[in-house]
């Protein structure tokens, strides 16, 4: 849900490398981690080539408002695949996305670095909560909320440090704009939080061991 979409050009050269770098720290502490577990099997496989999939078409259905805001399913990711090969559809998705011209190459870092901070907080939440709450649809609902709440702050930060050229505005005005689009998205969030909620649970109760808690 949260997503800079901002051309190539709009961050000086120095924070697109910056957030590459950070989003490539990330990526091969994934893939680190996920060879130490040793292989995959086939439907953690076919589960994650299924969210990439889905991900990546929902990622295009842009809603027209405030210049364009969607769904894009990263909690769900993080539910069901976990952070760290979360991380790495996430990553594929951005770099599609931008072969397609959805955000500039220069941005995918950033975009990337955004997306996993849901995946994470929305695996974590999930997981957390399932200690004091039951219902598997309000879990992946907060869960989700949570995400893209912090996916949002993420995204303001990410701007806020990187400046963007070409634009006149003040920081204080910058961020005045960015919390308008934020509300936004909060919106479009609590949306997400229900279609996430109904896939969680209709997953978990035809095919369970597609859940994480069952592996």
């Amino acid at each position: 849900m949260a997503h800079i979409h901002l051309p190539d050009g709009s961050f000086t050269l120095l924070w697109v490398v910056v957030w590459w770098v950070v989003t490539g720290v990330l990526i091969a502490g994934s893939l680190y981690l996920l060879r130490r577990k040793g292989p995959l099997d086939s439907r953690k496989i076919t589960i994650a080539a299924f969210c990439t999939a889905a991900c990546f078409a929902v990622f295009q259905v842009s809603i027209p408002l405030f210049g364009g805001v969607h769904i894009n399913l990263t909690s769900l990711i993080g539910i069901l695949t976990g952070p760290l090969i979360g991380s790495l559809i996430v990553f594929i998705v951005n770099i599609l996305s931008a072969g397609i011209g959805h955000g500039g190459w220069g941005m995918v870092g950033a975009n990337t670095f955004v997306n996993i901070i849901e995946v994470v907080t929305a695996y974590a939440v999930y997981r957390g909560t399932g200690r004091f709450l039951t219902g598997t649809f309000s879990r992946a609902g907060i869960a989700t909320l949570i995400a893209l709440v912090f996916g949002s702050v993420g995204m303001i930060g990410v701007i806020l440090i990187s400046g963007v050229q070409g634009t006149e505005q003040t920081m204080s005005q910058t961020l005045y704009g960015l919390s308008l689009l934020t509300v936004v998205n909060l919106g479009v969030a609590v949306i997400e939080a229900f279609v996430t909620g109904y896939i969680v649970t209709y997953i978990k109760r035809v095919r369970p061991a597609m859940m994480p808690e069952e592996n």
